[in-house]
């Protein structure tokens, strides 16, 4: 019997770049699905709707969004879906993530209890599985097989081997995430946009939790949207993160006030 989790909305924005792209949303929808009984929002951006997505993945609710622009602009789709959320929790989750299920369950329940306002369901270690264990997962499902194989697997995103990785999967009280301003939308394509989102909570003073476990990254080939595109791009969102780190509480909340 699949757990009660229709307090919470999963928010997936996605630009269907490959076969093996179509494959990890797949796989990640069903790592919540098989266990948890909750809202799934999934929204393409695409020139135009082939109907793939909605004739593969069942019991979400699917957006098409027409949208021309090579650069995938992740965190204004992510806004968008926000302001339609009802429920109490929010989950910012990834196209290629998949984790154990008691640790979507643990975070979830530090959110209901009211222990924190933030809780990232895995301890910072974002494994990349290479593509040889991604194939294997996708032929026999066995979170087991990557959980026994992880020495294989590189570590994403680690900052000084300290905080660890900071998107992939959060959960945080949709009031929370609306008050502090969702997500930045200078951030335009691949960028620091987690990093920065962190760094705006913690001068929000929110509780911020993590659980015990990893969070494993389904690989796949990379385009310019799973890159910076050029050096200005890297340092436009080298300034977009330091500047949130030079202001105050109240300066962000001017900052990010969305009407």
């Amino acid at each position: 019997m699949k757990a009660n989790l229709k307090d919470t909305t999963f928010i997936i924005p996605v630009r269907m770049d490959s076969v093996i792209r179509l494959e990890n949303l797949l796989l990640t929808v069903d790592c919540i699905q098989k266990d948890f009984d909750a809202h799934i929002i999934v929204l393409e951006a695409a020139p135009y709707s082939n109907g793939i997505i909605s004739s593969t993945l069942r019991d979400i609710d699917y957006w098409f969004v027409e949208d021309k622009d090579p650069v995938f602009h992740r965190t204004k789709y992510l806004n968008r879906m926000a302001m339609s959320v009802k429920t109490g929790i929010l989950s910012l989750w990834d196209t290629d993530v998949i984790l154990e299920a008691e640790q979507i369950w643990d975070s979830v329940r530090q959110l209901r209890e009211n222990n924190y306002d933030v809780a990232y369901p895995y301890d910072g270690d974002f494994l990349d599985t290479s593509d040889i264990l991604r194939n294997h997962y996708w032929v026999h499902r066995d979170i087991e097989f990557l959980k026994k194989h992880k020495e294989k697997m590189n570590s994403l995103y680690t900052v000084d081997g300290i905080i660890g990785a900071l998107g992939g999967a959060i959960f945080i009280q949709t009031e929370s995430y609306l008050n502090a301003g969702m997500d930045s939308e200078d951030f335009y394509g691949w960028g620091l946009e987690d990093g920065e989102r962190y760094y705006r909570w913690l001068e929000h003073d929110y509780r911020i939790y993590r659980s015990k476990g990893c969070l494993f990254h389904l690989s796949h080939s990379r385009d310019s949207n799973g890159m910076f595109r050029s050096e200005n791009h890297h340092r436009k969102a080298l300034h977009d993160f330091h500047e949130t780190l030079n202001y105050g509480k109240e300066e962000l909340k001017k900052l990010w006030i969305y009407e």
